[in-house]
């Protein structure tokens, strides 16, 4: 029999035990929101680090973030830190870029996206003058759908019963918030320029932006009032910082410690089972892929709603194949974010999400972190994260065979057809990620670093719930329960699930 994991300050048997399976962002940051309130809180994670997809690569002087590179609604973060009784100003520093992206258009002209409504009026006119004309009217319509998700809290709002959807459905449908997010953009914009800057942001959350509802155009009014903001160190500053709140305030934390089981007992869960032991817990909540917690951490016979073939039905989200390059050289021509598209919108989102074929075009998001924050490589140097989204692992593509050679198509790229002169040549530090990586590094299903596809069937009411509908005490956090991926959706997340608990528990909310 397992011995239990004893906890080491005796004050903690006192109060509610909670474990947490995972320690990406929103492992540590409903560990945190708990461990404020008075719960005991242990937090398991796989790696020797934490982080889960915020994880960071150094090599020979070069930094990378491998996951998230931006921070976007700092205000949804600092309400961790404020709750802990913490200014989140006090552990990192937040540098606002401006433009917040170059957009590079297979035509060879690009546009620089900022938060000034005059300078993208500008660019916007050169194109299409009547687009520019349309800009304030398309952002007055971002900002009542931001008002609704953020300021009045529909985004972190558990959506457990219709009539929570319902209540919901009157405005979403006066907003066009419903409409597929691109046919949205389409209603204001015609220039394939604009109807693409104002819809790709789903693809950050890892959405297809013909099917991902337009309740995430409030994206870009968020952007514009809150700022893209990049952590002074990398995003890595970020998740050490909230580690550094979490063990502050007493909390527990186990590396190199991958959760085994949930165990279940009565309809509840009961305890986390480790190759270290069995901890014992009042809740459990896991921040794990969610097809991964219930096919791989849960006993089939205590599900009966998230049976193997229900899961097997979710639309899990496209991946990435990512390349990190350590360069001699600088290229100014990148800015901190920077797309390059290929000549195909529609057709190229259609085969990674649908088709799920590796497509011979693709198109990229290139992080540049040394056009900010020189430190982040040797002098003179570049520190480069190139980004494709490319089809999950139930296209069957062969990534042991793949990945060099696309590696070197892509490097033919961006040196032959981009520009970047000689970036062969200045290549010091290569290291590639595909779907097989995120798959076995990050226990992510099919390999797709986003989780549950934010679809308008698989959100709300549809997307898994904050709390488990098979499992008493069992919750959710992380990209595929509701509101759903990216920075400010991870955060939410916990935000929801943490109303959650305490609204299960009795417990007034300070």
């Amino acid at each position: 029999m397992m011995r239990d994991i004893k906890m080491k300050n005796s004050k903690m048997d006192e109060k509610k035990r909670v474990v947490v399976v995972g320690a990406g962002l929103g492992g540590l940051a409903i560990a945190n929101r708990l461990q404020s309130r008075g719960f005991a809180v242990s937090l398991v994670e796989k790696n020797p680090r934490v982080g889960g997809h915020a994880y960071p690569l150094h090599k020979k002087g070069y930094t990378f973030d491998m996951g998230p590179s931006l921070i976007t609604a700092p205000d949804i973060i600092r309400a961790v830190f404020q709750q802990a009784g913490a200014r989140l100003e006090d552990f990192i520093e937040l540098v606002p870029l401006d433009p917040f992206y170059r957009i590079y258009y297979h035509d060879h002209t690009y546009l620089d996206y900022t938060f000034d409504t005059d300078r993208m009026k500008e660019q916007m006119a050169r194109f299409n003058p009547k687009d520019a004309a349309r800009y304030d009217d398309f952002m007055k319509v971002s900002k009542k759908i931001y008002e609704a998700v953020i300021v009045e809290g529909m985004g972190s709002k558990p959506f457990f019963d219709w009539g929570t959807m319902l209540s919901f459905m009157p405005r979403a449908l006066k907003l066009g918030a419903l409409w597929p997010a691109y046919y949205f953009a389409g209603r204001y914009f015609k220039d394939f320029r604009h109807r693409f800057a104002f819809s790709f942001h789903p693809l950050f959350i890892g959405g297809n932006p013909f099917r991902a509802p337009a309740v995430y155009q409030m994206i870009p009014y968020l952007e514009k009032i809150g700022g893209v903001l990049y952590s002074r160190g990398g995003m890595y500053s970020l998740v050490q910082a909230l580690e550094k709140l979490f063990l502050r305030q007493g909390g527990r934390l186990l590396t190199d410690t991958p959760a085994e089981e949930i165990i279940v007992r009565d309809g509840r869960a009961v305890a986390v089972r480790t190759r270290q032991g069995m901890m014992p817990a009042d809740l459990v909540v896991s921040n794990a892929d969610f097809i991964h917690t219930y096919r791989d951490l849960i006993n089939p016979q205590n599900r009966q709603k998230w049976h193997n073939k229900r899961l097997e039905r979710l639309d899990y989200s496209m991946s990435a194949f990512i390349i990190f390059l350590g360069l001699k050289r600088q290229y100014p021509q990148l800015l901190h974010h920077t797309l390059i598209l290929s000549h195909r919108y529609r057709g190229l989102i259609y085969d990674i999400f649908k088709n799920k074929v590796l497509a011979d075009d693709f198109s990229m998001y290139l992080h540049a972190p040394t056009r900010t924050e020189a430190q982040m490589a040797p002098p003179g140097c570049e520190s480069l994260y190139v980004l494709i989204p490319v089809p999950n692992l139930q296209g069957g593509q062969d990534w042991t065979q793949l990945a060099e050679p696309f590696a070197e198509k892509v490097i033919d790229f961006l040196q032959h057809s981009f520009g970047l002169e000689q970036l062969r040549q200045n290549i010091e530090v290569m290291e590639i990620f595909t779907p097989l990586s995120f798959e076995k590094k990050q226990n992510a299903c099919y390999g797709s670093a986003w989780g549950v596809e934010p679809h308008l069937l698989q959100t709300a009411i549809f997307r898994p719930h904050n709390r488990s509908e098979d499992i008493g005490n069992l919750y959710v956090v992380g990209a595929s329960t509701h509101p759903g991926a990216g920075l400010p959706g991870v955060f939410l997340t916990a935000e929801t699930t943490e109303r959650v608990i305490l609204n299960d528990m009795k417990m007034e909310q300070r």
